[in-house]
Parts: structure tokens; C-alpha cells; sequence
């Protein structure tokens, strides 16, 4: 599994974001790639612990028997459940929202496991540090494989 620890997985990540145009289409989903660069970044907030989110009382019951699926080398479902905090519906500067993940992903990278949050992930409860840069490489994994790049 890769994770955004790696630089080598960060450089490669940065290469296929930089290959999205703002007039790109998903492939599933409803978010246009400006929408997807701003969730993208919201969730790195998160994983850096600029934002932290309460947990949702259903993520109590199902979280930890869900728990490797964040982390573990199997896709994430097409179109599955966004929470509420990540749900873009405006369009921002296509270009700045690019910079702005692409700038969330190297301060990530570049800070290690020292700078990732321990504050415990919305659904799945406590994560190590380890399964953070696992589970935030797959979910840009998922939404870069969106825009087909």
C-alpha cells in the first residue's frame, strides 16, 4: 500500500493532480474537479489537525468493524457516503484549489508522522499515524482514479 508519507507517492500524486484541467468531467460522482480539489483538501485538514470533526453517533456502532477499509488496499466504493463537513456544492478558483491540495500534500509529507493529527478520524475512531497516510493516500487515490488521471 502506498501512503502519503512517501515522497515518492507524494511526487507521483502532485504529477497526476497536475494533470487535471478544470473543464474535466467525473466519471462518477457529482462533484466537478474544483469541488473534488476543495473535498480533497478539506480532508487533509483533517489529517494534519488543522480541523477536527465530532464524531457521528453511527460511527460509534459501525466504525471499528469498518476500520480497515480506510486504510486497507481494497477501492472505495463509487459514489459512497460523504460527511456532511466534506460536501463542496460552490466552485472555487480552479487553480488556487489545485495549489491549496497540492500545498496540504507536501506540508503532510514533509511534516511525517510528528505532524499528523491523533486526533481520531470522524468515522473510524482512533487510527495510527501509520493508517492515516495509508487512508488519505487512498482516498486522493480514489478521487484522482474520478477524474481519470
Amino acid at each position: 500500500m502506498k501512503t502519503l508519507f512517501s515522497k515518492q507517492a507524494l511526487d507521483k500524486s502532485i504529477d497526476r493532480i497536475n494533470q487535471l484541467q478544470a473543464d474535466m468531467q467525473p466519471l462518477w460522482g457529482k462533484m466537478n474537479v474544483t469541488q473534488m480539489l476543495d473535498h480533497c483538501s478539506e480532508t487533509m485538514k483533517v489529517a494534519r489537525g488543522e480541523k477536527e470533526l465530532k464524531r457521528i453517533f453511527l460511527s460509534y456502532v459501525m466504525g471499528s468493524l469498518m476500520k480497515k477499509s480506510f486504510y486497507n488496499d481494497k477501492p472505495i466504493p463509487k459514489n459512497g457516503p460523504t460527511h456532511k463537513d466534506f460536501i463542496i456544492t460552490n466552485t472555487s478558483d480552479f487553480e488556487k484549489a489545485k495549489q491549496e491540495l497540492i500545498d496540504h500534500l507536501t506540508a503532510f509529507q514533509e511534516g511525517g508522522m510528528d505532524q499528523c493529527t491523533s486526533a481520531p478520524h470522524s468515522f473510524f475512531g482512533n487510527i495510527t499515524k501509520e493508517q492515516w497516510g495509508l487512508g488519505m493516500y487512498k482516498h486522493l487515490d480514489h478521487h484522482l482514479q474520478q477524474f481519470g488521471v
